[in-house]
């Protein structure tokens, strides 16, 4: 028979697991007073009163923010640069950071030199504007898209990661007639799915959280994407700030709380859905094995 030793919590074991456990409270308190209130019953919601759960369950402020045109608008301004600018961004990107790994490609030192320039420093937000002026891009969504398709940063995390394969995999694909276009497709992008599904959660996340570029080139309202959207709601406290209702939708009959909750829920639940589908891609060993010697 085996005893296996338990270690004797300490005082400061104590106190260190109870500050983890009151910081994540503090963390949690938030979601769960946003969650509670979106789907508070309009006839039974009290102003500044805490709800771990809604006294009566109801979908009033979900349903008239989904009747509103200016919402569905945003919504789907945002789901459009998020699908089209995060699929650009993966191929820009991870094409580019490809090339930069081959050593003899022509003017190679030269682009690289210009990638880590831009790391280090930046135009800033008035030649930004100036050329996306210039470009005719003012009040169109895909202002939103060209400036943002890579930056430094991903280039040279993607290169290292490239430049951590084996050069034996390319090697042989080539004695086997592979071009570099097919040694790309076929064998380095699949080894690199643990990349490609990080990165693509993290353009994702950043295109579908777009407020600053969007409030600065984007003066339309038609043209607003969700956060744009959330901050009149929320920070403005203008819930005319969605526009009119269609069919059945009636603002007075559901407090601007409630409505304000509703588009913050509606605006972090599709990331949520989306990261347990690509966390599994996270670890790298997709590799173990590929390579015997």
């Amino acid at each position: 028979m085996s005893f296996v030793a338990t270690k004797k919590l300490t005082a400061f074991d104590w106190v260190n697991y109870s500050l983890l456990v009151f910081i994540s409270l503090v963390c949690i308190f938030p979601f769960i007073y946003v969650f509670s209130v979106s789907f508070t019953d309009p006839e039974v919601y009290v102003p500044l009163k805490f709800y771990f759960f809604p006294d009566q369950w109801s979908l009033a402020a979900y349903k008239y923010l989904l009747s509103t045109n200016s919402f569905l608008n945003s919504l789907q301004n945002t789901v459009f640069i998020t699908l089209i600018g995060t699929v650009l961004n993966i191929i820009v990107s991870f094409t580019f950071a490809y090339a930069l790994t081959k050593k003899t490609m022509p003017g190679r030192n030269i682009m690289l030199s210009a990638v880590i320039f831009t790391l280090v420093f930046n135009a800033g937000i008035v030649p930004g504007y100036i050329l996306i002026k210039q470009l005719g891009l003012i009040n169109s969504l895909w202002s939103l898209i060209w400036p943002s398709l890579t930056n430094a940063w991903s280039l040279i995390v993607i290169k290292s990661f490239f430049e951590s394969l084996p050069a034996e995999l390319e090697d042989s694909a080539k004695i086997d007639g592979c071009s570099d276009l097919g040694v790309f497709l076929k064998i380095v992008l699949p080894l690199s799915m643990p990349a490609v599904a990080a990165f693509t959660l993290f353009f994702a996340v950043s295109y579908w959280n777009t407020y600053f570029n969007a409030l600065i080139y984007l003066s339309d309202s038609k043209k607003w994407t969700l956060q744009v959207l959330i901050k009149t709601l929320v920070i403005d406290s203008d819930s005319n700030g969605v526009g009119q209702a269609g069919a059945g939708g009636d603002a007075r009959a559901v407090p601007q709380e409630t409505i304000r909750m509703a588009s913050i829920m509606l605006a972090m639940v599709p990331i949520l859905l989306v990261y347990p589908f690509l966390q599994k891609h996270f670890a790298k060993g997709v590799m173990l094995g590929s390579v015997k010697g």
